[in-house]
């Protein structure tokens, strides 16, 4: 159980570290920081907020 458990959490981290690389330097396909900041500013939110999104995916 901890075993499975454990293999979750690090494939889920993964996840969450690889869409952060997306917004942040628009590596496997991504947008970029542009993109994310036009993205974000789409939806009513200031572009800063895409940066602060794209640190927390990444670093956790």
């Amino acid at each position: 159980m901890d075993a499975g458990l454990l293999l979750l959490r690090v494939v889920v981290g993964l996840l969450f570290v690889g869409h952060g690389t997306q917004k942040l330097f628009g590596w496997f396909g991504g947008g970029g920081i542009k993109g994310s900041q036009g993205y974000f500013q789409s939806l009513g939110y200031p572009p800063a907020m895409a940066i602060l999104a794209g640190m927390a995916e990444t670093g956790g």
